[in-house]
């Protein structure tokens, strides 16, 4: 396997999907109930095919990624062949936690009234091992995707200006 298999909730949640893999593989309902029975190594292995097959999906129309803390974001814009990171650290007390989901103006209209150090930093690099396998690992550590790339955005600008 290249990634992980999908557990059993997920699995439901993609069930329609799944019923269309095992239909293109001409495996009838009857088909997987007796596989699942008979032979539960092969099914299995259906399983893992198809959870590679979605997993790939995903990471291959990830654009942007973002890992908050309280004190830290981390925006990652997923390029063909190297991430770039923004990042944005708070230094000193302050009631503004940054795992809240406030629309990008929002957050750093509060972060500008607030009586803290702002630190932002940008770092870029390759894959390693590819796109995929770096972007799953990421996903698997908690990153969320981001479909628009606003606060990857939004802090880009706030550094240049």
């Amino acid at each position: 396997m290249k990634f992980r298999r999908l557990n059993t909730e997920e699995l439901q949640d993609l069930e329609q999907e799944f019923i269309q893999f095992l239909v293109a593989n001409t495996v009838t309902g009857e088909d997987w109930v007796k596989l699942k029975e008979e032979e539960p190594e092969k099914a299995e292995g259906l399983i893992e095919v198809f959870s590679d097959i979605v997993f790939e999906r995903v990471v291959k129309n990830i654009q942007f990624l973002e890992f908050r803390t309280p004190e830290d974001i981390k925006t990652f814009q997923c390029l063909e062949e190297k991430i770039v990171m923004n990042g944005l650290r708070m230094e000193g007390e302050a009631e503004i936690d940054l795992t809240t989901d406030l629309p990008p103006a929002e957050m750093f209209q509060k972060l500008q009234q607030a009586d803290v150090k702002l630190q932002i930093y940008t770092a870029e690099k390759g894959y390693v091992p590819d796109r995929g396998a770096e972007l799953f690992r990421m996903l698997e550590g908690g990153a969320k995707i981001s479909r628009e790339g606003q606060l990857f955005q939004a802090i880009e600008a706030f550094k240049a200006g």
